[in-house]
């Protein structure tokens, strides 16, 4: 599976919440943007936290539109976003880039840029 592939299956895992598999796609010592409270988490284990916290409070969406690489080799992916509470009400509708930095098949870094 390419490198573009992998990031499609991902959000498609991630979408239907089968975060061991979006995991299983990181390097251990992944470095992570964490959009809902700011700044970044380290490691998978605090990836799975950080979703796990998330989930119990909104139900995001992320679709991508388009994946290409920049100059410096990481990944852009244009996705488009939707934040929903936990009883359905649309909290949020926009479209976000998210930059991948992957090394061996595996995510070592995601930022994120509105």
């Amino acid at each position: 599976m390419d490198e573009i592939e992998m990031l499609r299956t991902m959000y498609s895992d991630f979408n239907a919440r089968r975060i061991e598999a979006v995991l299983a796609r990181m390097n251990p010592e992944v470095v992570w943007a964490n959009g809902m409270e700011g700044g970044y988490v380290h490691g998978v284990d605090a990836v799975r936290e950080y979703w796990q916290r998330q989930f119990a409070i909104i139900d995001p969406n992320v679709e991508p539109m388009s994946i290409d690489r920049d100059a410096d080799g990481r990944f852009r992916v244009r996705v488009h976003q939707t934040v929903r509470d936990l009883e359905g009400k649309l909290v949020l509708d926009t479209e976000v880039r998210h930059f991948y930095t992957i090394n061996t098949s595996f995510i070592e870094r995601m930022d994120i840029n509105s």
